[in-house]
């Protein structure tokens, strides 16, 4: 998670991320940097969206290291946050192994 101090991380982004987080299947590991609080490890975490735009609110999934899944700031901004955590467990049902 690349997370910012915008309006749509604070009102959309992390409330839907939360959401996300409470379903059954989900990535084993979260990490979250701080975009302009961290520069090293945005750049970090950001060097692994290979193809992707820079910007923040972001939410990758690795698989293996490499990018399986992610979703961009202009897919974030203006939604929902329920519908912003569908598309994340969506997405955690496609790519993470359920937890048994």
């Amino acid at each position: 998670v690349v997370n910012s101090v915008c309006g749509c991380a604070a009102g959309l982004a992390r409330p839907a991320i939360g959401m996300a987080l409470q379903h059954p299947v989900k990535p084993d590991k979260v990490v979250t940097v701080f975009a302009g609080g961290d520069i090293a490890a945005t750049e970090r975490a950001r060097s692994y969206f290979k193809g992707y735009f820079p910007s923040s609110p972001s939410v990758g999934i690795l698989q293996d290291g490499k990018i399986a899944y992610m979703l961009e700031r202009h897919q974030i901004e203006g939604r929902d946050p329920r519908a912003i955590a569908n598309d994340l467990t969506d997405a955690f049902d496609r790519l993470c192994v359920p937890v048994k």
